[in-house]
């Protein structure tokens, strides 16, 4: 599969994602009153969990086993994570704007960091696929 049709099913995902991550924070702040940066912390690992799950199968129609893919996933996650959060907490707390327009910076941000370091580490094919699409390419 070529980068650009891997490319174009992470932004689907990625509005998945982005969905979920939009309506769990809202609904924890507007409903619930939970602190902004927490809830938009609660509302990534929500999304990390669905989105590794469509970019594994899905995106990146990976061969490499969970017990590999997934914890790579969760380093770039948990990358995203640090990002997204100081990302809020800047917006939110240092330059008092708000949250939504900290959580948009984010969703441009983070899924495009996410995407590069997915693509060349987490769901990179292991080396006997890699050898079997080079065979098949002769």
């Amino acid at each position: 599969m070529s980068f650009s049709v891997k490319l174009a099913r992470y932004i689907v995902v990625g509005v998945i994602g982005t969905a979920i991550h939009f309506g769990v924070l809202i609904a924890l702040v507007e409903l619930w009153g939970v602190e902004a940066v927490t809830a938009s912390t609660i509302g990534f690992i929500v999304t990390l969990v669905v989105s590794y799950l469509l970019n594994h199968r899905w995106t990146f129609r990976s061969d490499r086993g969970h017990l590999s893919a997934m914890p790579r996933y969760t380093v770039v996650s948990v990358c995203g994570l640090l990002l997204n959060s100081a990302i809020m907490y800047v917006t939110v707390h240092v330059l008092g704007l708000w949250y939504i327009l900290g959580q948009c910076l984010v969703v441009v941000v983070v899924p495009l960091t996410n995407f590069l370091f997915n693509y060349h580490w987490s769901f990179r094919p292991s080396a006997e696929q890699e050898s079997s699409d080079d065979s098949a390419a002769v």
